[in-house]
């Protein structure tokens, strides 16, 4: 492996610092004239200069500032916040206070001072240097943990490109020019350069069809599981391409992208054995569930610094969905090949395992149901991952036991052993061999001692007696009905994001990095914030951000089952779950600058404790599917699938500025001020308003629910056609108006004290207003399970 990517993060850092650091303490690790020539090259194609430090880092625009997408979202979508304003990143290092997460930084547009720029490089120059003896200096995983811990939050190059994400991206070119050493020699014309994509396809196949005892921490168990899958394929085809990290341009949920040199012919072969070599103990493992795809694209060199290098990408995207039609067919003897059946496992229902490998689920529990090794191990590792912060990967030791580990997987020739801590680890590590991984740490001294790299991933959980909090502790604990809520998310038009979502003028491979990488933090470091202190990252937001609560709880009874990439499983209470999912919208928009353009949609299920854990993700996927349906940017939640604004509402709004509105408003055609608008503002307001007449309440609730049956019978009458239409806007009026007469009797039938509440007249005019109406099945639904009795016994 060449020096060019541990020079250009050292000069990275250098850039970074201040006062500079000086060259004689610490000397940039010195270049063959291969190396020098390389990182020129990068630079040139890059739009960099090629020599010396002329370029300073400076404040920081927000990436999702620049993404448009030309094929908008329908003009019917969309929150009412949008924006076209810059954003600056705040100048705030990433870091975590004892076992906190790091605080969220939502962009401003109040741009920092250029006083506040120094004042920040001053401050973590002291940081940074005590740890900066030669040894480390010339550690390239550690100089990129320091540029990726203080480098995310200003700009080199341009400025909307961060610093760590500039060095990555020029090491990543300059590492694959000098792997193709004659393509210095030849003309620009001439050069070409490697993007290898792979990708992990089955994977919902394996986490969620399980259905057992403790299903909730073996999910997480598996979830688990397949991020070291995926993290030894990174490790592994470094090490066959001969590459350092920093050639990695993105790898999360599944999917991985690198740049990489060499010739053609040696690049081919080497990816191909790769592929052979995982998916044949992929298909030993998972029984075929999960295939391993791998391919490259060639590009021009003089490509790589354009817009046209998304054509490129675009051809290595449809070689791999190629490949994905065409699963395990180097293995077709192996998948083909006879084999006996067996008694299935009745957690994952394999049927290859011999019945004498069949063994109680949980071995405290002999009645247990019967699962195969694999189920096993994972429910015994969901006991051990809450306490685990350090996991260390070696080939040097084939047990799956060792002294200190509360835990040992194999994953295809290597092993990953899991810790409570760096005391824990108890045997002499190889420098070598063995590389120690710590679990969503930002401490600069954790980093200081051996070969150690960051592992990051969505693990927040609400502990129980220190281990995984249960389904039916989440019932439990829910508000009103004993419930299990099961909430999915993902992005809307990802690929079309990173596609087509920055145009010729602003492309560049830094900033299809930055955009990546900033994207992925979202999902793998700052759920956890939000969901551990909604205080520090949400509510003292509230104010600025504008954000819309239900209540000011923690909301901390959650579990995340998934999170990473651009999508999420987690569950959790299920009025809790309700409250998380509209903060992560809310956050997640906040954190993109509000860009009409970047959205999420999302599905909840509610079901009892003993609901099966994978028909319960295929409810909440099928609820998200919903709000997909109804052009993205929506919830499925209560059968319903509302615009987001539709669910989190405003208050003395006038409907000609409500964007989710602008169908209803064609048709009804009166702009009038609504008092009250959306399910969550109304939900508020009459739990306010009958919270102490338990009797009214739940007569007006099932009163506003009957008069959304009504409305929906009516509605489906005419589109089965079991009725004919009498005019061309019977359904419309149905569903606006046909509400009046039932809502101004159940109005009038409240109790007189009630009637005299300040803001009765409020809620009065807005239910009876037609803008108002398609939302009656889910207010009444909310506030129905709210009000509940707890029954506990988890049906």
């Amino acid at each position: 492996m060449s020096n060019v990517s541990l020079h250009i993060m050292q000069k990275a850092i250098a850039s970074l610092l201040n006062p500079p650091l000086q060259p004689d303490s610490l000397p940039f690790i010195s270049l063959s004239e291969t190396e020098e020539q390389a990182i020129k090259g990068a630079k040139k194609i890059l739009g960099l200069p090629e020599t010396g430090t002329d370029i300073k880092v400076g404040l920081l625009k927000l990436i999702f500032d620049l993404v448009h997408l030309e094929n908008k979202q329908d003009s019917n979508n969309g929150s009412n916040k949008s924006s076209s304003s810059t954003h600056y990143i705040p100048l705030q290092k990433i870091t975590c206070e004892s076992d906190a997460y790091p605080p969220i930084p939502y962009p401003a547009v109040t741009q920092p001072s250029p006083e506040s720029l120094t004042t920040y490089q001053q401050g973590i120059t002291q940081e940074i240097t005590p740890y900066l003896d030669q040894k480390k200096w010339e550690d390239c995983d550690f100089v990129l943990f320091i540029l990726e811990k203080y480098g995310s939050c200003v700009s080199y190059g341009d400025d909307h490109t961060a610093l760590v994400d500039a060095a990555r991206m020029t090491a990543a070119i300059a590492e694959a020019l000098v792997q193709n050493q004659a393509s210095l020699q030849q003309t620009s014309l001439e050069q070409k350069i490697h993007l290898v994509a792979g990708s992990l396809s089955g994977i919902q196949n394996f986490i969620y069809t399980i259905a057992s005892d403790g299903a909730l921490k073996s999910l997480r168990a598996r979830s688990f599981y397949l991020e070291l899958v995926a993290e030894e394929i990174v490790r592994r085809l470094l090490a066959e391409l001969n590459l350092p990290r920093t050639s990695v341009i993105y790898a999360g949920g599944g999917n991985l992208f690198l740049l990489g040199g060499d010739s053609e012919d040696k690049l081919k072969e080497k990816l191909q054995t790769l592929q052979d070599k995982f998916n044949k103990w992929l298909l030993k493992e998972f029984q075929g569930k999960i295939c391993f795809s791998l391919d490259y694209a060639l590009c021009d060199i003089k490509d790589v610094g354009s817009a046209k290098f998304r054509d490129c990408w675009d051809q290595a995207i449809a070689k791999l969905a190629k490949q994905k039609n065409q699963k395990f067919i180097n293995q077709i003897g192996d998948l083909l090949a006879p084999k006996d059946s067996h008694l299935p496992c009745k957690v994952c229902h394999r049927d290859d395992v011999d019945i004498k490998n069949l063994k109680p689920l949980n071995k405290r529990d002999l009645e247990s149901p019967l699962a195969c090794p694999t189920c096993r191990d994972m429910f015994e590792l969901g006991d051990d991952l809450p306490n685990t912060l350090i996991i260390l990967r070696t080939n040097s030791i084939t047990s799956t036991t060792i002294l200190g580990a509360s835990h040992g997987l194999e994953v295809n020739g290597y092993y990953y052993y899991l810790f409570e801590n760096v005391s824990k680890l108890l045997i002499r590590i190889n420098p070598e061999t063995d590389t120690i991984y710590t679990i969503n740490s930002w401490k600069i001294e954790d980093y200081s001692q051996g070969q150690v790299l960051p592992m990051l991933m969505g693990r927040y959980y609400q502990p129980e007696d220190g281990r995984f909090i249960t389904a039916e502790k989440l019932a439990e604990v829910a508000q009103g009905i004993n419930r299990v809520g099961y909430l999915r998310m993902d992005v809307d038009r990802l690929g079309q994001i990173f596609a087509k979502g920055l145009d010729d003028h602003n492309y560049s491979l830094p900033r299809v990095a930055s955009l990546s990488r900033q994207m992925s933090y979202f999902f793998k470091v700052y759920l956890n914030s939000l969901a551990s202190d909604r205080k520090q990252n949400f509510l003292e937001y509230q104010e600025r951000e504008k954000f819309q609560i239900l209540s000011e709880s923690d909301r901390k009874n959650l579990m995340f089952i998934y999170a990473g990439g651009d999508d999420l499983f987690i569950s959790g209470a299920w009025n809790e779950i309700i409250e998380f999912a509209l903060d992560i919208y809310q956050s997640f928009r906040a954190y993109a600058g509000n860009n009409p353009d970047i959205t999420i949609s999302g599905g909840i299920s509610i079901e009892g404790a003993k609901f099966p854990l994978y028909q319960a993700a295929n409810s909440s996927g099928s609820a998200e599917e919903k709000a997909k349906g109804n052009g993205r940017d929506s919830l499925g939640l209560f059968g319903e699938a509302f615009k987001w604004e539709e669910w989190l509402g405003a208050e003395e709004i006038d409907v000609q500025h409500i964007k989710a509105l602008k169908k209803s408003f064609e048709y009804i055609g009166t702009n009038e001020k609504l008092d009250i608008f959306g399910v969550l503002p109304i939900t508020q307001a009459i739990l306010s308003l009958l919270k102490s007449e338990a009797q009214a309440s739940r007569n007006f609730t099932h009163n506003l629910l009957a008069t959304a049956q009504v409305q929906e019978q009516k509605i489906a009458e005419i589109a089965n056609k079991r009725k004919v239409k009498q005019y061309d806007t019977e359904e419309e009026d149905i569903r606006y108006f046909l509400h009046l007469p039932k809502i101004a009797y159940t109005l009038a039938r409240l109790p007189s004290q009630v009637k005299e509440y300040g803001s009765f007249s409020k809620i009065r005019t807005s239910l009876k207003s037609p803008y108002n109406a398609p939302y009656f099945r889910a207010i009444a639904t909310w506030i129905e399970l709210l009000n509940r009795v707890p029954n506990n016994s988890g049906e």
